[in-house]
């Protein structure tokens, strides 16, 4: 049960704030009234006999560190079957994810502060007696004090570690996708390298700007991790190569302590080591802090993360980590040996068997040679070419000027098929019936155009590509990037946001901006920059639907495309319950929209006016459903889903948009890798997406409804996202 404000916990502890929610219950901000100071409560709902003593003991471990670097746990309360709780140091400050949100991407020199910092803190955890893993580093639980002092927080999800023969009992694994390593998503044993793998990809991360590829999807070769100097040109060569060795796949090719690896960061840029706790960046200034802290606090669950159905279970963990890919190998050269095997004794067989079925082959000396052979009784005739009637006689074509793909008919007489060989007469070759197929236009969108975000020239900006000459133009030139387009209904105008550094899940301090289809005109709809996103164009072309923070949390919101002051909030959730991607019926009288709820987003829908709101996909706390998009007949609606507990590919489900009596989607079978943000052509013959074949790059692909004919629009290495077909405009 969620404490309310000014509860008194234990006669002592009086609650402020909720701060964060996860699977295991809730973090506060709390006044200790006997103290006078601010802490961290957090909370564990699970009461069961074991679970209460596993989370005794390790409250009584954390509660002995002293390092300049964690927090410290003060207190442990338990209140019957409510409840346990820690207490625990409340560090003021912005985490490591805002501050990435804030600059884009970190410089050398704060990277190398920050991961020799998290190493010490690491080295100090793994040397306990026993040893303490964290296993949840990421952005959001890395904290710098306005002071500029780093901190690692969250210990909602540590674990006492025995050693490698012995099987440990832990809570629940945090598996956030880009962040954890492979061996942590299974019942391998995790140890101190796993700690390892987490902080390299959270340096990624800090220095590129975009979460490093899955390292589950790296170990199965759905992925390959993209080198950290591709997407920062300025990061050195000898500090990437120390984070990528950090993100190995196989633990035994990672640093083997964070010592080792501290070392590697300081290497890179010849550092001196420094005392503990003495490493600090460049404080946050003072108005860089959200209005509502809506970042991962001081030792709370990251709001995104998936919420278990049912209590954390023990796990054993007595097997090394091997990569699935190493096992796929593996069976695979045991299937090519079986198969080379194979070929060579039908290969022997086959030719012990010539002799018998294939007499004419062997030559009269030969098969004297062979004496169980009877001789053969007629020669094998020869052809003389003069045999040949002179009116069928042949000449090589040579197909010059034809494309390999088109179907061609040299003479009267047509060819089995495309592979034959190609023949034609005298006669017929003087004047040729070959004739190129041409690439028709594509159907839909009109003139067949999309838009479409891409990193390629830095920060991302909006581009315009015609799909039959695969030809791109920049739309935008905005200092601090654009993405999210949406044509208007007469396809002449665009609305898109910025700032904008790449393919965010929020977007704080960005505004709604509207410019023409060639790039002039641009206007800001909203001036004051609020955290506006995820805009959609009304079908009657007066209105448009955007996302927004303005209320302390998601909700949405229109704007009058004529009086930009004429502003409706549409949704009014309870706290922590948010809106947000409205996508807009194509009568325009209903809006679908995604909900995030109990941890996990759903797909609802309203009327325009927002009334009538209500739940209609219930794929329940496993799945998460987002991103619904609207087929032109207004009959289906497309959405995309995601694991909430595992890691998974994004697929795209079907539900039907008018029959309320059907509540579960229906998985559409795309034979592709990744494939999110649909958006139907105006016909609604094709669809556009963003992802990829191989998982390594994010690309724009269109294809028909049933996934035939896919075609690759982009192929920059940089990440290309949020496709909007241009609309046809209408004729009067």
């Amino acid at each position: 049960m969620t404490l309310e404000k000014n509860t008194l916990l234990h006669n002592r502890y009086r609650i402020v704030e909720i701060l964060g929610q996860g699977g295991m219950g809730s973090v506060y901000r709390a006044i200790d009234e006997n103290l006078g100071v601010v802490i961290a409560l957090k909370e564990n709902l699970f009461t069961t006999d074991e679970y209460s003593r596993q989370f005794r003991l390790e409250a009584v471990i954390l509660a002995n560190l002293r390092h300049p670097n964690l927090p410290r746990v003060s207190d442990h309360i338990v209140l019957g079957d409510q409840g346990q709780y820690l207490v625990m140091d409340f560090i003021e400050g912005e985490d490591l994810r805002y501050r990435m949100e804030r600059l884009g991407m970190l410089g050398e020199d704060d990277a190398i502060h920050i991961g020799a910092a998290i190493c010490d803190a690491l080295s100090y955890l793994h040397t306990r007696k026993p040893p303490i893993l964290h296993r949840d580093i990421k952005p959001g639980n890395v904290k710098i004090t306005p002071d500029g002092h780093i901190f690692l927080v969250d210990f909602g999800l540590a674990k006492v570690y025995q050693n490698a023969s012995q099987a440990t009992t832990t809570g629940a694994r945090a598996m956030t996708p880009g962040y954890s390593p492979p061996e942590q998503y299974g019942t391998a044993r995790t140890d101190p390298r796993t700690d390892v793998y987490s902080l390299g990809a959270t340096l990624y991360a800090a220095l590129s700007g975009v979460i490093p590829e899955d390292g589950l999807a790296r170990a199965m070769d759905n992925a390959q991790l993209t080198p950290l100097r591709k997407r920062n040109s300025k990061v050195s060569r000898r500090l990437a190569a120390a984070i990528e060795k950090a993100m190995a796949v196989d633990p035994s090719d990672r640093f083997q302590d964070a010592e080792e690896f501290k070392k590697a960061l300081l290497g890179a840029k010849s550092k001196t080591q420094q005392i503990t706790g003495g490493y600090t960046v460049a404080p946050p200034p003072v108005d860089s802090f959200p209005k509502k802290d809506m970042t991962d606090s001081v030792a709370s669950v990251e709001a995104k993360a998936p919420v278990p159905s049912t209590p954390p279970i023990t796990i054993k963990e007595n097997l090394p980590f091997v990569s699935p890919l190493k096992k796929q190998k593996e069976r695979e050269r045991k299937r090519r040996f079986a198969l080379i095997r194979f070929t060579l004794i039908l290969l022997v067989l086959l030719l012990a068997s010539v002799p018998f079925f294939a007499p004419g082959i062997l030559s009269a000396n030969l098969r004297g040679m062979i004496p169980f052979l009877p001789p053969a009784n007629t020669a094998v005739p020869t052809a003389s070419p003069t045999a040949l009637p002179t009116q069928t006689q042949t000449t090589a074509f040579t197909p010059t000027a034809i494309k390999p793909t088109s179907t061609i008919a040299p003479t009267k007489t047509a060819l089995p098929s495309a592979t034959s060989t190609l023949v034609a007469s005298p006669a017929d070759s003087a004047t040729p019936l070959i004739n190129p197929i041409l690439a028709a236009t594509p159907v839909g969108g009109g003139d067949g155009q999309l838009a479409y975000a891409s990193s390629r020239s830095g920060n991302p900006q909006i581009y315009l590509v015609n799909l039959a000459t695969e030809s791109a133009i920049q739309i935008t030139d905005m200092p601090e990037g654009a993405c999210q387009p949406s044509w208007s209904p007469d396809g002449l105008r665009l609305v898109f946001i910025s700032p904008c550094k790449g393919m965010d899940d929020i977007f704080y301090n960005t505004s709604l901006y509207i410019i023409n289809g060639d790039g002039s005109g641009l206007t800001a709809i909203s001036p004051d920059p609020g955290g506006d996103f995820d805009p959609a164009w009304s079908p009657d072309g007066k209105s448009i639907a955007f996302t927004s923070l303005r209320s302390g949390q998601r909700e949405i919101y229109i704007v009058d495309v004529n009086d930009f002051s004429s502003v409706t909030q549409l949704t009014k959730n309870a706290s922590r319950i948010e809106s947000r991607q409205p996508a807009w019926s194509p009568d325009g009288s209903q809006i679908a929209y995604t909900v995030k709820r109990v941890g996990v987003d759903q797909i609802w829908l309203m009327n325009a006016d927002g009334s009538d709101q209500r739940q209609i996909v219930r794929s329940g706390t496993d799945y998460r459903d987002y991103l619904p998009t609207w087929s032109p007949d207004g009959q289906t609606i497309l959405f995309n889903q995601r694991c909430a507990v595992k890691f998974c590919s994004p697929y795209i489900m079907s539900i039907s948009a008018t029959d309320r009596t059907i509540e579960q989607g229906t998985r559409l079978g795309f034979n592709v890798v990744t494939i999110e943000n649909i958006h139907y052509s105006p016909d609604g013959s094709l669809i556009a997406y963003e992802g990829g074949d191989s998982g390594d790059n994010n690309d724009i692909y269109y294809m028909t409804i049933t996934g035939a004919n896919r075609i690759r629009i982009t192929t920059d290495p940089s990440l290309d996202f949020n496709p909007a077909w241009r609309p046809v405009p209408k004729t009067p």
